[in-house]
């Protein structure tokens, strides 16, 4: 039997944020055996993201050689405005390129070039590619950063508001919107904003990423912005939906959790019930999704980029693949693959944050 006054401690579980916190759970010391096998499994986690990056890369180089044709072929075609007829110019073009030479050797040489930051000559624009992405990839972080923010911004609070007030026609209007917003394709609601907002309305510009007049700072940053609308609004739609649908479920799934009703009993604020800590505890899957939201967007760009003609790395990969031309698509699926696979990092660093318990 307890002695009087003894209070049972509460089993971990999702209400942990609120009990630590009303409780005054005692916190595990640098010093403790815990803290050996966390550090042991960020590192494990490191290692996992650096052979899966090798992994990629490895593909990044296979996967172009593998389309029908070459890029030799591509730009000395008949309907080429570079087409040569003359077989030995062409073996002069594969010996410079060095696509003359055996497989295994292309690949030595491209992971060698990686290792010094070479990432080639474009056989298109006959610029490095390294210059070609340093010009093309500040737009599309500039456009997936903005999608993503309104994505996460609308599809987080539209789920919370929703799940807090379920069955309520609030929730039943959300729910209904981003259904039917779901069950649209990219391309689809690109072309429909693309003919009614700049065509129709003529309120945005109809392709590009800023004008090219000279103009002073605040007013090149009110262009870029108002030529960014549109294709970063295209883009966040095709995820808010989904983010939203987790975030809904997510919040359900806590209304009627233990610690919620402990802090109403406490006399805690709705506001801060439904923030603070509902909210908080509902985001664990939620931040998983939102990475691989990241890894989508990153090639959903490619799309996005094309129907709006925007000149990010998603316009660029769609030209190389037109053009077979190997050094930019390895330089452009290089870039995605970093970006794919940072964001999916950074989720898993911020799950273990928001619950430390995902480390184990």
């Amino acid at each position: 039997m307890s002695p009087p006054g003894h209070r049972a401690p509460l089993a971990p579980g999702r209400g942990s944020v609120l009990t630590e916190e009303l409780i005054g759970a005692p916190v595990m010391g640098a010093g403790q055996p815990g803290s050996r096998r966390l550090g042991r499994s960020w590192l494990g986690l490191l290692g996992t993201y650096l052979l899966t990056v090798f992994v990629l890369v490895t593909l990044n180089f296979f996967l172009p050689r593998l389309m029908p044709g070459d890029p030799i072929s591509a730009l000395v075609d008949v309907g080429s405005p570079t087409y040569v007829q003359n077989e030995a110019t062409r073996a002069a073009l594969e010996s410079y390129y060095g696509l003359d030479r055996p497989l295994g050797s292309q690949y030595r040489s491209y992971l060698g070039g990686l290792t010094h930051g070479d990432l080639g000559i474009s056989i298109r624009y006959s610029r490095p590619v390294s210059s070609l992405l340093a010009d093309r990839l500040p737009w599309t972080l500039l456009l997936l950063t903005t999608a993503m923010l309104i994505a996460v911004s609308v599809g987080w609070l539209g789920g919370v508001q929703s799940g807090w007030r379920r069955n309520t026609p609030t929730d039943r209007g959300l729910l209904t919107a981003f259904l039917t917003l779901k069950s649209l394709p990219v391309f689809f609601i690109g072309s429909l904003a693309l003919f009614g907002f700049a065509v129709r309305l003529g309120w945005f510009p109809l392709a590009g990423a800023s004008s090219q007049a000279d103009l002073g700072l605040w007013q090149t940053v009110g262009d870029v912005a108002h030529h960014l609308v549109l294709p970063a609004t295209v883009l966040a739609m095709e995820f808010a939906a989904s983010e939203y649908l987790v975030m809904r479920a997510s919040m359900v799934s806590e209304l009627g959790a233990d610690h919620l009703l402990l802090g109403r009993s406490k006399g805690l604020r709705d506001r801060r019930l439904k923030y603070r800590y509902a909210a908080r505890n509902a985001l664990l899957p939620v931040v998983a999704l939102t990475a691989v939201h990241i890894a989508f967007a990153a090639t959903g760009s490619v799309l996005v980029e094309t129907v709006f003609v925007y000149p990010g790395i998603g316009r660029l990969t769609f030209d190389a693949i037109s053009f077979r031309d190997y050094p930019v698509l390895q330089g452009c699926f290089l870039v995605l693959t970093l970006v794919v696979v940072s964001a999916n990092f950074l989720a898993d660093a911020l799950s273990r944050r928001l619950d430390p318990r995902t480390a184990s």
